[in-house]
């Protein structure tokens, strides 16, 4: 991961070596933003509890499973610590949420719904489904998204094979997907596929650890290769795909804020 993180960090580019309105907007709004929202000390506080949790879970994997954890016997402090997005992801999705106003939401893999809480703190009025294929996983997605005053996301359990047309067919379009419950190259690319019509020119579809394994990798490249992306930007720890109808040229960028390229402000002759 420090080797790809290299490679991704030489050939990132800062806020000042892009020239379009919309993704200089983007990297103002979602990746430079450091402002803090009140639902940001709810959910540390969350993760501080879960984080002490021994309670035992027998979790269902349908997925790649972890790369930390092999055993289906696992305490929910750990998942807590290996499996919930961190902050820093965290937060960027409630972000990108703000940037993007989706009203129709989906996202792929709610474990403990700490990721669901960031994203439905941002749109709360949106029709906003979230679906876990571990039903001990689901209730508690439940019961934190209600003590945080969400109780507007419907929390779906089950496979997301068997799922996913049902929830498709019930949002009946998708402005937002967060994709991040099925490290699969082939699976991921089947609910991209299957998500894929009912994008339309101002959704923004999000795809979870992209550099976890060759074969998200490889995943993530078929995505941002199809003909209906016209704009994929590598974050690392997630990859944004856009559709945006007037870019007639495709476009791949890879970015980081600009503070961790300082040189690249001109301040250096």
């Amino acid at each position: 991961m420090t080797l790809h993180y290299l490679k991704f960090f030489y050939a990132a580019r800062t806020k000042y070596d892009v020239h379009a309105p919309f993704l200089y907007r983007l990297l103002e709004e979602v990746v430079e933003d450091d402002r803090q929202y009140y639902i940001f000390d709810e959910v540390a506080l969350l993760r501080q509890k879960l984080q002490r949790d021994r309670q035992p879970v027998t979790v269902t994997d349908h997925g790649a499973g972890s790369m930390v954890q092999s055993s289906p016997q696992r305490l929910v402090k750990d998942i807590a610590r290996y499996s919930a997005v961190p902050p820093s992801v965290g937060e960027l999705l409630f972000r990108l949420v703000l940037f993007s106003r989706p009203g129709k939401m989906l996202e792929l893999g709610s474990s403990l719904g700490i990721s669901a809480i960031y994203q439905a703190a941002a749109a709360r009025k949106a029709d906003f489904i979230t679906m876990e294929g571990d039903p001990t996983l689901a209730k508690m997605a439940a019961t934190h998204l209600e003590q945080l005053d969400l109780p507007q996301v419907d929390v779906w359990q089950g496979p997301f094979a068997d799922r996913l047309p049902d929830a498709l067919q019930r949002l009946s379009s998708l402005d937002y997907l967060y994709l991040d419950g099925d490290h699969r190259a082939g699976a991921s690319m089947q609910y991209f596929e299957t998500c894929l019509p009912y994008a339309h020119a101002d959704s923004v579809f999000v795809v979870a650890d992209i550099y976890w394994s060759r074969e998200m990798q490889q995943a993530w490249q078929q995505m941002c290769a199809h003909d209906a992306v016209r704009l994929s930007v590598d974050l690392f720890d997630v990859g944004l795909l856009f559709f945006r109808k007037e870019q007639k040229e495709r476009a791949h960028y890879q970015l980081v804020p600009a503070k961790y390229k300082p040189w690249r402000m001109g301040f250096f002759g």
